[in-house]
C-alpha cells in the first residue's frame, strides 16, 4: 500500500465518518464521544466532567483515532449465543487479533474446559460461583491477580483490597509489561514515579524532547500540543531508530491550516541504533557539561551526586559513546546546542525508552538530562513519560502493585480494623514462572489480555495452560481468551466505562484525576466491575466465614461507588478531593507529584543524580540484526483495530521492516519469507518488507505478533522484559 506523506489529516477525517456508520450513524457516535466520561483509550486524557472531546485546560475538540476505534469496538453488536457453537478454542486460535476484536460484544458469561475444548454460556450464578469455589479451595499464595488500565480505580482499588484481605499480595498490573521502568526510575529521580508536569505545563516549554516513541500513531492528541509548540518557535528533537511519518508532518484536523497544508513537527530527527539510546544520552550530558550550559547552582543546591557524575562524564570515552549509540558527535553537538538554548524543556517518552533490559538506567540518563540544566522544578519544564492506557496510572495510584507503600498498607489496615498480608508478592513475570512451576494455580485478570502481552508466548501460552482455573474481566474477545487458557476459562462480561450504571474516575499521565458519570447499557447481560467484584466478594466471604479479614468489609454496600472513593480519600495519599467528588463534580490535580519548585519528596529535598555506563552494542555480529517490537496506526496496545499501517504504508502484520542495505546483507529482496530466529522463538514466512525510514542495521516487526520471539529476561529493576532490545538471525525460505 502506498505510505502517506502526513498523519491525520483527511483519512482521518474520512475514517471518523466511516466509524460512525458503523457504529449506528453519526449522531449516536457523536453523542457517545461527547458523553461526560473520560477518554478509554491513551492516559494523555480527555474528556469527564467537561464533556468528551475536552481538555483538562477545555480545549475542544481533543479527540483521536484512537478514542473512535475504541468507542466504536463498544458500540459493536452483541456475540450471539450460537457463536460458542461454531467456534470452538481451536477456531478461535486460529483468529487473528483484529478478528476476535470484531466478533463482537461479550453479552454473557462463558466457561471453557480443556475437556469439552470449547466455551459454553452459562448463567451469572454458575459462573460467579465456580470462581468463588475455587478461591475458596485454594491458598491464597497460590493465586494472582493482574490489572489492565482500563478499568476505574474504584474498581482497581476494590479488587487489590479483596485480594489482600483474601490473603495475597501476588497483585500486579500491566505496566510492568510497559512504563514499571519509568515508574522505578522516576522515583529513582525525584522522589516521586510520575510525570513531573501538568498538562499547562507544555504550553509554556520552548523544547521538548520526544525519545523512544511514536506518538502519532499511539497518542495522537500530543501532536496538537507539538505543532502549536512549533507554531510559536519552539523546537522537537525526537530521537528513534525508525523515521515516523507523523513525527516528520502531521495534519492536524481541527486546525483548517494545518489539515490542509500540514504541520513540521521534528525540527531534529535522530536516528539512533536500538539499544543505543542510554549512549546517546550520555553523550548529551558530557557535551553539555563541556560547553558549560549546566546549571552549577541548581547542581550544588538542589542535586545530590553532582561531584560523582561531572567526574564520570569528564572520563567517559566519545568513541565508545559514538560506537555504542550509533550517532556521530557532529549530531551529538547539534543536540546540545539546541539544548543549550532552552530556557524550558520538557522530556517525553514512550517504551523504546522502557522496553530494554536497562530500562530504568535509560530513564535515570533522562533524569540526568534535566537535572543538568535545572529543568525540573520549574513551570514549562519537567519529566514526561508518555503512558498508555487511560487509567494506568490510577490503578497504580489504587495500590495495585505487589508492595503497598507503607501509608497506604497503614490506611488500610486501620480504615478496616484489618491485618493485611505482610509476604513478598510477585511481580507479573513471576507469576507466570510460579503458574509453570505449579505454586500458582488460579488467576483473576481484570481486563487486559495477560497472554498478548507477555513476551515469548509459547512460554505464557504454556504457562497459563498449567493453572487449575483463570478468570477474566473483559467486554470483547482478544488472544488471551484463545490462548492463554487454564484447565477452566470463566469470561464474565463487564460494561464498558460509558455504561457503567454509577460514576467512576480515572487519573491521566499529568496526575489529573477524572469523574466519568457512566450511562445507559448496549447490551443486557453485562455487568459494572465494581458488582462482579463486590458479588464476588462476598460470595468467597461467606464460603469462608472463618476469614476475620474477608468479613470485616460489608461487600454489598461496596456497590456503592462513592462509599468506595470515600475510603480512597481516607487511604491514598493525595486523593483527599476524591471522597468529596460526587458532590463537588470537581475534578483535581493530585498534591504533591507536580514540581514547579525544586523541592523533591525525597529524604534530603533533592534530586538524585546517578553515574551509568552505557551497555556495549548488540546484534553487530555477522548475520545477526537488531529488531524492536512496533505498534502500528490501528492498534492500540494489544489491540488491533486494523492489519494494515496506514502511516508506514505496510500491508499485513507478519512482516519485518528492514532497511534496503540490510536487504542486501541478507540476499533477500522485497517480499520473501523469511524465517526470523530470535532469543525465545522463531517466525516462519515473515515477509521482508523494504522500509528505508529504518536505520540500516536495525528492523522492526509488529507486538504482539512478535512476542514469540522475545526472551522472558527482564530488566534487574523494574522487571520489565526487553521488547524493543531483540537480536535476530534472519534465513530464507522456500517460495510458496
Amino acid at each position: 500500500m502506498r505510505k502517506v506523506r502526513t498523519g491525520g489529516g483527511w483519512p482521518a477525517v474520512l475514517y471518523t465518518l466511516r466509524k460512525a456508520r458503523e457504529s449506528g450513524g453519526l449522531l449516536a457516535f457523536w453523542r457517545a464521544m461527547r458523553s461526560r466520561n473520560a477518554c478509554k483509550t491513551c492516559a494523555i486524557g480527555m474528556g469527564g466532567q467537561q464533556g468528551g472531546m475536552v481538555n483538562e485546560a477545555g480545549h475542544f475538540p481533543e479527540v483521536c483515532k484512537k478514542s473512535m476505534q475504541a468507542m466504536a469496538a463498544d458500540m459493536q453488536p452483541g456475540i450471539p449465543r450460537d457463536f460458542w457453537d461454531r467456534y470452538g478454542a481451536r477456531e478461535l486460535r486460529a483468529m487473528s487479533p483484529r478478528q476476535l476484536e470484531h466478533c463482537g460484544r461479550l453479552v454473557e458469561p462463558v466457561r471453557y474446559t480443556a475437556a469439552e475444548g470449547r466455551y459454553r454460556p452459562v448463567s451469572w450464578d454458575e459462573a460467579l460461583d465456580g470462581v468463588a469455589d475455587q478461591l475458596a479451595t485454594t491458598s491464597p499464595d497460590e493465586t494472582f491477580w493482574y490489572f489492565s488500565g482500563r478499568s476505574s480505580n474504584e474498581a482497581g482499588f476494590l479488587l487489590q483490597l479483596f485480594a489482600r484481605l483474601y490473603g495475597t499480595n501476588n497483585v500486579n498490573n500491566c505496566s510492568y509489561y510497559c512504563h514499571q521502568a519509568s515508574g522505578v526510575g522516576l522515583t529513582s529521580v525525584t522522589g516521586s514515579g510520575t510525570a513531573t508536569i501538568q498538562l499547562e505545563d507544555l504550553d509554556k516549554a520552548d523544547l521538548v524532547f520526544l525519545i523512544g516513541g511514536n506518538p502519532a500513531s499511539n497518542h495522537p492528541r500530543l501532536m496538537t500540543t507539538l505543532h502549536e509548540l512549533r507554531r510559536r518557535g519552539g523546537e522537537v528533537i525526537v530521537i528513534n531508530p525508525l523515521v515516523e511519518t507523523g513525527l516528520v508532518n502531521f495534519s492536524i484536523p481541527s486546525r483548517p491550516l494545518s489539515l490542509l497544508f500540514g504541520s513540521k513537527i521534528a525540527s531534529l530527527y535522530v536516528q539512533p541504533h536500538i539499544g543505543g539510546d542510554l549512549a546517546l544520552l550520555v553523550a548529551i550530558q558530557k557535551r553539555i557539561v563541556e560547553l558549560g550550559m549546566h546549571d552549577e547552582a541548581f547542581l550544588t543546591n538542589h542535586a545530590a551526586g553532582w561531584d560523582e557524575l561531572h567526574v564520570a562524564l569528564n572520563a567517559a570515552s566519545y568513541d565508545d559513546l559514538v560506537s555504542r549509540s550509533g550517532v556521530d558527535l557532529a549530531t551529538i553537538d547539534r543536540i546540545a546546542e539546541k539544548y543549550s538554548k532552552s530556557k524550558a524543556a520538557v522530556f517525553a517518552w514512550t517504551m523504546g525508552i522502557t522496553h530494554h533490559a536497562h530500562g530504568v538506567e535509560n530513564v535515570q540518563a533522562i533524569g540526568n538530562l534535566a537535572l543538568l540544566r535545572g529543568m525540573v522544578g520549574k513551570p514549562g519544564a519537567g519529566l514526561m513519560p508518555i503512558r498508555g492506557h487511560s487509567n494506568v496510572q490510577g490503578i497504580g495510584s489504587m495500590g495495585v502493585t505487589p508492595l503497598l507503600k507503607q501509608a497506604i498498607f497503614d490506611g488500610l489496615q486501620e480504615q478496616y480494623g484489618v491485618q493485611l498480608p505482610t509476604a513478598i508478592g510477585r511481580d507479573t513475570m513471576a507469576c507466570m514462572e510460579g503458574a509453570t512451576s505449579g505454586e500458582l494455580t488460579t488467576a483473576l485478570c481484570l481486563g487486559g489480555n495477560l497472554y498478548g502481552s507477555n513476551p515469548d508466548s509459547t512460554y505464557a501460552a504454556a504457562a497459563l495452560g498449567k493453572l487449575k482455573q483463570i478468570t477474566y474481566l473483559s467486554t470483547t474477545l482478544n488472544t488471551g481468551h484463545a490462548h492463554g487458557l487454564a484447565d477452566e476459562t470463566i469470561i464474565l462480561p463487564v460494561l464498558a466505562r460509558d455504561e457503567e450504571p454509577s460514576a467512576t474516575t480515572q487519573e491521566s499521565m499529568f496526575n489529573f484525576v477524572r469523574l466519568s458519570d457512566g450511562g445507559p447499557r448496549r447490551h443486557d447481560g453485562p455487568r459494572s466491575e465494581v458488582e462482579v467484584i463486590a458479588d464476588l466478594a462476598d460470595r468467597v466471604a461467606r464460603r469462608l466465614a472463618g476469614n476475620a479479614n474477608l468479613s470485616a468489609l460489608d461487600w454489598p454496600a461496596m456497590l456503592d461507588t462513592g462509599r468506595i472513593r470515600e475510603a480512597i480519600a481516607k487511604v491514598v495519599p493525595g486523593w483527599e478531593k476524591v471522597g468529596e467528588i460526587d458532590r463537588t463534580k470537581e475534578e483535581f490535580q493530585i498534591d504533591g507529584r507536580t514540581f514547579h519548585t525544586p523541592r523533591f519528596p525525597t529524604a534530603d529535598g533533592r534530586a538524585q543524580l546517578h553515574v551509568l555506563t552505557p551497555p556495549a552494542l548488540r546484534g553487530a555480529g555477522e548475520g545477526e540484526l537488531r529488531v524492536m517490537t512496533i505498534r502500528s496506526e490501528g492498534q492500540f496496545n494489544t489491540v488491533v483495530y486494523e492489519d494494515d499501517d496506514l502511516y508506514r504504508g505496510v500491508e499485513g502484520r507478519w512482516v519485518i521492516l528492514m532497511h534496503p542495505d540490510d536487504l542486501d546483507r541478507f540476499g533477500a529482496k522485497e517480499g520473501d519469507p523469511l524465517r526470523v530466529v530470535g532469543p525465545a522463538g522463531e517466525m516462519r514466512h515473515v515477509r521482508a518488507t523494504k522500509h528505508p525510514a529504518i536505520r540500516a542495521g536495525n528492523a522492526a516487526m509488529y507486538y504482539p505478533e512478535a512476542n514469540v520471539l522475545v526472551s522472558r529476561g527482564v530488566d534487574p529493576l523494574s522487571k520489565t522484559p526487553a521488547f524493543k532490545g531483540l537480536v535476530v538471525r534472519l534465513e530464507k525460505e522456500p517460495q510458496a
